[in-house]
């Protein structure tokens, strides 16, 4: 059986083991870290990370844990409406949102314990041959057929295939939480985002009621989330203080340049290794979960070969770098500070009519054909 060895055991690397094994090949999953503990943080699975869990017979587990979104809401920071629009589709799965430990622990469960290996750091990888060859810090040495790199925006593989620096600042924050429970003045099945000057503010239902929440600023320091937003609509300083503090997950906002080079040889990368979002759309674990499965079917289409490998990077450049970059630019309007900026900001959104509104998120939240086709 064709054997293959995948870097990294966060969403997509373990989506990839998933999807790698329904179509009848062997991985192994080797992360660093000595347990998969990911915590704090929620995660949006928007139609197209859905249609991937449909797939893989997953769905109706993750739905068990978490909030469905129906539409989306934006307001200003004191609470009035600017825009909405409906998500709700019946012929196709749903918008969901759920603690990201939820949806690692499901995929973590659903893959045989001996194919998943921790404590691995990877110090390289070579090509001998039709064969891989990782090395491991702890001494260890794997031979795979193919190497997928799924180890995150700081990831090692590519930094030995590109060698391209660090990813790229833009310039704010990010904290992200979940609190333990529900404003009474926050609608079902609603996510909301809140714009003011230089910040925003997101939240919806991430199942078990609990709500999931977000926020932006245009800060490098180590100022107070809590007086960041005083002022702000009240359900903003509620959730954050109920949100254990420890809990609270703080990052700048990064992401990278497209590049058409993504793997060479028997390797490739996919998710964040390769394409690295802001987290505006929330698409980040989304685009990694259809890059694992895209890449599984160039497998069963193509055979063993490198020929697969090259199609799935040509089939998943164009998405994921206008996904990358509709990210980006919506992360800078959603800063903007100048008065005037922010109220043309206002005015577009409030302008916006539904229809509109919901045919751009349908370009970003489409799945790719290779998702929605059976066989």
């Amino acid at each position: 059986m064709v054997q293959i060895a995948i870097i990294g055991g966060g969403i997509g690397g373990l989506t990839a083991a998933l999807s790698l094994r329904q179509s009848g090949f062997e991985p192994h999953v080797f992360e660093q870290a000595p347990a998969l503990l990911d915590v704090g943080a929620a995660i949006a699975i928007w139609p197209n990370a859905m249609r991937v869990l449909e797939r893989l017979q997953l769905a109706n587990q993750i739905l068990a844990e978490a909030g469905v979104m129906k539409e989306i809401r934006w307001l200003d920071q004191h609470g009035r409406l600017i825009n909405r629009v409906s998500i709700s589709d019946t012929s196709g799965p749903p918008a969901v949102a759920l603690h990201r430990a939820d949806l690692q622990d499901t995929l973590l469960h659903a893959l045989p314990p001996d194919s998943i290996h921790l404590g691995h750091m990877l110090v390289s990888h070579q090509q001998h041959g039709d064969k891989m060859v990782a090395t491991f810090a702890n001494g260890v040495s794997c031979e795979a057929d193919f190497l997928i790199g799924a180890d995150g925006i700081h990831s090692g593989v590519r930094s030995q295939f590109l060698n391209d620096g660090d990813p790229i600042h833009r310039g704010y924050t990010v904290w992200r939480g979940i609190s333990p429970e529900i404003p009474d003045a926050v609608p079902p099945a609603t996510a909301i985002e809140l714009h003011g000057n230089g910040k925003r503010f997101g939240l919806g239902p991430v199942g078990l009621g609990r709500t999931g929440w977000w926020a932006t600023a245009n800060v490098e320091n180590d100022e107070d989330l809590s007086a960041l937003f005083i002022g702000w609509y009240p359900s903003v300083l509620e959730l954050i203080l109920a949100t254990p503090p420890g809990s609270i997950l703080k990052t700048d906002a990064f992401d990278r340049q497209p590049t058409r080079q993504w793997g060479s040889g028997r390797m490739t990368l996919l998710g964040d290794a390769i394409h690295p979002t802001t987290p505006n759309l929330g698409q980040g674990g989304c685009l990694a979960m259809e890059d694992a499965f895209v890449l599984a079917k160039r497998f069963e289409k193509y055979g063993a070969s490198e020929k697969a490998l090259r199609t799935y990077e040509r089939s998943r450049y164009s998405r994921t770098a206008a996904v990358t970059r509709y990210s980006r630019y919506y992360g800078v309007v959603g800063q903007w500070e100048n008065v005037f900026a922010r109220a043309f900001r206002r005015t577009a959104f409030a302008l916006v009519p539904e229809a509109v509104a919901s045919r751009l998120m349908q370009i970003v939240f489409e799945p790719q054909k290779d998702t929605r086709e059976r066989g």
